[in-house]
């Protein structure tokens, strides 16, 4: 990866670690889900007037859309509502590397390297490490919300992959604009409209400017950025670098918020980002049957590297998101096939080769 890219991905996942923080600072003035319809809302509007139609089908951007927007989002605001500290929350969730890696195995028919599985090894060693050091203590309930958060994200970054949206800031607005009317009827049912009109009457510069950062810096911006990233190099190189979210979210939960940080907590973010660098920096292991690319309009030449295998390979991402309109941009398959490849952030094993 170019060092402005790599440069890119640490900004994301910074973003990302703080946004934990947010959340939690927001779920004191929002009911989970009407707050995460309300972030999703501010992101799609007025934006998706300005970014144009979708550029991939719209089977891909309601996908994501329901997929990432709603039942990630969804789980994820509902944990932390129920109990989840934002720190633990923000490594828990990075279980979606592991469910991305299966199920881009399965779907997309890519498998990682030997260093590539030693750096997920260690890594996730370090997730194990900080998952101890903080104890399970807090409620099973919210735990298991989490990771099955993690979970639809991992779904989100093979079909948002399979899409190779060629625009990502336009997919991302898009996707943005799925989920709004779902959450809110969840709102209505579970929250109930009493709980939502009083959240609404009592809105504060406070909730405006988590409202705008959860909606603008680290969806759209994100979101965005994770997509672009994911479109020019394998997701084995870019999905690990969500390993670093908890890092970042930890560290502003013990600035922020007075989660404490432990010696040993320290030592997992050491092996995280150890992990992280052996994961990325590695070569791919063996070739995996390319998929067969589905039909598109051509996209001109460019300097990037595109997808070489099949031009509707999966790009995760926090995550990542699927553009619509009639025809994903595809690549003709070079000799290179496609081999092995994270809140919102793909896990190795999610994307093809470069051209």
């Amino acid at each position: 990866m170019r060092t402005t890219h790599i440069a890119l991905a640490v900004l994301v996942t910074a973003v990302w670690g703080v946004n934990f923080v947010v959340i939690e600072v927001g779920l004191g003035h929002f009911p989970p889900l009407l707050f995460s319809a309300l972030r999703f809302l501010a992101a799609a509007l007025p934006a998706v007037f300005f970014v144009g139609r979708p550029k991939v089908a719209w089977k891909w951007v309601i996908g994501v859309g329901l997929v990432l927007g709603v039942a990630k989002f969804g789980l994820l605001f509902v944990g932390m509502d129920q109990g989840m500290p934002a720190g633990l929350s923000s490594l828990v969730l990075q279980i979606q590397a592991v469910f991305t890696a299966l199920f881009a195995a399965v779907a997309l028919g890519e498998r990682p390297g030997g260093v590539r599985l030693l750096g997920m090894a260690v890594a996730l060693a370090g997730i194990a490490v900080a998952a101890v050091d903080e104890g399970t203590s807090g409620p099973l309930l919210a735990f298991a919300l989490v990771i099955a958060a993690a979970a639809c994200w991992g779904v989100s970054n093979v079909l948002t992959r399979k899409a190779s949206p060629p625009d990502a800031l336009n997919f991302m607005v898009w996707v943005s604009a799925v989920p709004v009317l779902p959450l809110l009827g969840l709102s209505l049912l579970f929250e109930g409209p009493d709980a939502d009109l009083a959240a609404l009457r009592a809105l504060d510069s406070t909730g405006i400017g988590v409202i705008l950062y959860v909606a603008w810096v680290t969806t759209v911006f994100g979101f965005g950025a994770w997509g672009f990233l994911l479109r020019r190099y394998p997701a084995s190189s870019v999905a690990p670098f969500s390993l670093l979210v908890p890092v970042f979210g930890m560290s502003s939960a013990a600035l922020l918020l007075s989660e404490s940080v432990s010696p040993l907590r320290w030592c997992a973010a050491a092996l995280l980002v150890g992990g992280v660098a052996l994961t990325s920096l590695s070569r791919t292991g063996g070739p995996a049957t390319p998929l067969p690319a589905e039909p598109a309009s051509a996209e001109p030449p460019s300097d990037e590297p595109t997808p070489a295998a099949s031009a509707s390979a999966f790009a995760s991402a926090e995550s990542a998101s699927a553009e619509p309109a009639p025809a994903v941009a595809t690549v003709t398959a070079t000799s290179t096939p496609a081999v092995n490849g994270p809140d919102e952030p793909l896990a190795p094993g999610c994307a093809p080769t470069r051209a």
